[in-house]
């Protein structure tokens, strides 16, 4: 429930500030339909992405498990950590486009070989299918981006933007490492 408030909180907040990074408010009602698939499909990567590097940072147990049953090392989970955060921030950010590719194409790499792991160690299917969802979710964002977040050369970079463009992203990352701290599991995975 937590997390459900808490990606609605988000997702409506970055609607409201995304008006302000050049695209201007959505016309039609296709518009519409396509920022909010955007930004739920973005706010879901960024969640999981802030969830999992925070829980790969603190090598909480479900994790550290799930990796010595994988085969990988636990100092893995450290270096994973750091750029999956980073991720997180630089798909919210606004500008940036070049890094936003980059970005997507770690997260999409991140949920393929996280199935092909779980696939080929003989985990059960709810192991690898969940990192393929995700990864569903990442080209989603990805192929429904806004003109702004496409290609470096979209906007130039002496628009001026209002605070708010920044603002609301910070928030936003704060408002999720938060509820990922709030909703760790307890326990060996099942």
């Amino acid at each position: 429930m937590l997390v459900a408030l808490a990606m609605v909180i988000a997702i409506v907040a970055a609607l409201l500030s995304a008006r302000h990074e050049g695209d201007g408010s959505p016309q039609t009602r296709l518009d519409w339909v396509r920022a909010i698939a955007f930004w739920v499909f973005t706010i879901v990567v960024v969640f999981e992405m802030v969830a999992g590097g925070i829980w790969d940072l603190l090598g909480i147990e479900p994790v550290r498990v799930t990796s010595t049953r994988l085969g990988y090392p636990l100092y893995l989970l450290y270096i994973l950590g750091i750029p999956k955060l980073l991720c997180a921030a630089a798909l919210l950010a606004p500008r940036f486009a070049r890094l936003k590719e980059w970005a997507y194409a770690g997260a999409f790499f991140n949920y393929t070989v996280a199935a092909a792991s779980h696939l080929l160690a003989g985990s059960s299917g709810g192991m690898w299918i969940a990192p393929l969802a995700f990864a569903a979710f990442t080209m989603g964002s990805w192929a429904l981006r806004p003109a702004t977040r496409k290609s470096p050369g979209s906007i130039p970079t002496t628009t001026p933007m209002r605070a708010v463009t920044w603002y609301v992203p910070v928030l936003i990352l704060a408002e999720m490492a938060v509820v990922a701290l709030l909703t760790l599991p307890k326990g060996a995975p099942q």
